[in-house]
């Protein structure tokens, strides 16, 4: 977003600067108080503590309709098409996507606005995989870590992790990964293999690059399934008929929904949910935070505070 294009692979780039006028305000996860409403804003008061939920959708066509509001073609969503969180105040049109974050922090409930979110749809998608031996979560960037987390809580076995930085395969593994691979290594999809008897039956691919699907495909047992979210962006080719021979799915999934962020709030409270790395940084910096994450620097989420 700050760029102003998504990678689309052989030199494509899809152009996202329509529809935002500079200046323009970045930031999707967002959580603080409620410090005024206006008068027809019922169910909320000054004072709250709040985690927002940032993809509002138009409410009118058939995605906001199935309360798929996050696939809006005409969203409004913070951050992305309507200013967003790296300020001191945030303007949001209605009380339904203020949702109670007590007692989570706000660092730790603005990360599931997103991060968490996202994880948690991919995961929800291969729940039943999930019952048939280990999941497979490649990248352990900021939503892999927080995925690693759910994962734990959600399912019996730890997954599997797969990331290219020795630094966050060590900190997957002191997250509980049951065990990490660098898919830079010619031998990882092998040894994987043979500690699976054949391969997994689920994984998620948080990065979304082409070395990332083709490990996480290629991790697959027969029936298994692949939920991408990543972005990192680039091109992905296989021979067609093996997603016939091998009875595989690919599947992509953006964010969640509005439903799935109340779940989300309410599974990391009853479940005392550990957040994943997280640091603080004041408003100030964001510019540095964020060329901090553009160079692989970032463990867990760097969060900006007011």
């Amino acid at each position: 977003m700050q760029d102003g294009y998504f990678l689309l692979g052989e030199d494509k780039k899809l152009d996202v600067r329509a529809g935002r006028v500079l200046p323009f305000t970045l930031g999707h996860e967002i959580a603080g108080t409620i410090e005024r409403i206006g008068e027809a804003a019922g169910g909320v008061s000054p004072g709250d503590p709040v985690a927002v939920y940032p993809w509002i959708g138009c409410g009118a066509c058939a995605a906001c309709g199935r309360g798929d509001e996050n696939i809006c073609a005409a969203g409004r969503h913070l951050g992305i098409n309507r200013d967003g969180g790296f300020a001191s105040h945030v303007l949001v049109p209605h009380p339904r996507y203020l949702l109670d974050r007590a007692p989570l922090s706000p660092s730790f409930a603005a990360t599931l606005m997103c991060s968490g979110l996202t994880a948690y749809a991919a995961l929800k998608r291969i729940a039943v995989q999930a019952a048939l031996g280990p999941l497979l979560l490649v990248g352990m960037g900021g939503v892999g870590m927080i995925g690693l987390a759910l994962a734990r809580a959600m399912f019996k076995q730890a997954p599997l992790v797969a990331d290219t930085d020795a630094r966050k395969r060590d900190a997957a593994l002191a997250g509980g990964a049951a065990a990490a691979f660098d898919p830079g290594d010619a031998g990882a999809r092998k040894a994987l293999l043979a500690a699976t008897a054949g391969g997994v039956y689920g994984a998620c691919d948080f990065v979304g690059s082409e070395r990332s699907l083709a490990f996480a495909t290629g991790a697959l047992a027969r029936g298994g399934r692949v939920v991408v979210t990543g972005l990192f962006g680039g091109t992905f080719t296989m021979p067609v008929a093996m997603l016939a021979l091998k009875a595989i799915a690919i599947e992509g999934t953006q964010t969640g929904t509005l439903g799935e962020a109340r779940e989300l709030l309410a599974a990391a409270r009853a479940w005392k949910l550990e957040p994943p790395p997280l640091s603080e940084q004041p408003l100030a910096d964001a510019q540095a935070a964020l060329d901090q994450l553009r160079a692989g620097q970032v463990i867990g989420r760097l969060v900006l505070t007011n």
